[in-house]
């Protein structure tokens, strides 16, 4: 069986229950506070992920090793981020996977951003255009965090009014004006690829679907995600109460040759 140890500078995600998880960088020397007591760093180092850890108060979490939902739920926050739920859909409609070259406007603190990375790595590119240099800062702690930093560039420019990379593989917008982007978009893009927008109002999506239709771009497609958790319990199961409802709505279309 593979296993994998915790060492020194590693992140960790604490799971006391499944509202309750932390992610944790690991410092010898250094402990992390919760309401259910302390736990010591160095009760982790050169155990096994998965393995259980006591807390000062005598309660138990499990050290996890984090996956990519987990740096983008736990990730710092300036801007409302994008849900895992539709990054999903998002990667799946785009065509991307690894070596992929991805333009992103705007980059916010790095949601979408850590996913695309992490699915053109390790020969891939993003191209991240965010016009508030503060977001770009947040962001690029995120993507540090995640290890993905590597494989985007953070661009402090305005997408409207030109996008640079020529020859890309997919075109991802999570702007107020995306209609204003997609001439620059069609230049940049390769036959057949892929636009898609982010949008939270329908106003913006049938803009942005009449400029689509103007600039050649055909296949196109809008969406809504609603994502509805369950309660499982012996004779009480049943939907949960809260969910996240709208977030936004989703376009894509592709590129054609006119």
């Amino acid at each position: 069986m593979s296993t994998q140890k915790i060492n020194e500078g590693d992140y960790v995600l604490l799971y006391l229950n499944q509202r309750k998880t932390y992610l944790v960088r690991v410092e010898a020397g250094k402990s992390f506070h919760t309401h259910k007591g302390f736990v010591k760093f160095d009760d982790l180092i050169g155990k096994e992920y998965g393995s259980t850890v006591l807390s000062s108060l005598n309660i138990e979490f499990k050290a996890l090793k984090p996956l990519l939902r987990d740096y983008i739920m736990k990730s710092v926050r300036k801007t409302q981020i994008t849900y895992p739920k539709d990054i999903a859909l998002i990667v799946m409609f785009s065509g991307i996977g690894s070596g992929s070259r991805v333009v992103e406007a705007g980059t916010g603190t790095g949601a979408l951003t850590t996913a695309l990375a992490h699915y053109v790595k390790p020969n891939g590119k993003v191209y991240s255009y965010e016009i508030r240099a503060e977001f770009l800062k947040t962001a690029e702690k995120n993507l540090k965090r995640a290890s993905l930093i590597d494989f985007v560039e953070l661009k402090n420019k305005d997408v409207t009014v030109g996008i640079d990379e020529k020859d890309v593989d997919a075109v991802i917008l999570d702007l107020a004006t995306p209609w204003l982007v997609v001439p620059y978009a069609y230049n940049a893009l390769k036959p057949c690829r892929t636009i898609i927008s982010f949008s939270p109002t329908i106003d913006q999506v049938v803009k942005t679907v009449e400029t689509l239709k103007e600039n050649a771009f055909v296949d196109m497609e809008t969406v809504e995600c609603l994502m509805r958790g369950m309660q499982i319990e012996r004779g009480k199961t049943r939907p949960q109460t809260f969910m996240t409802g709208h977030t936004g709505y989703i376009t894509f279309a592709r590129k054609t040759i006119k």
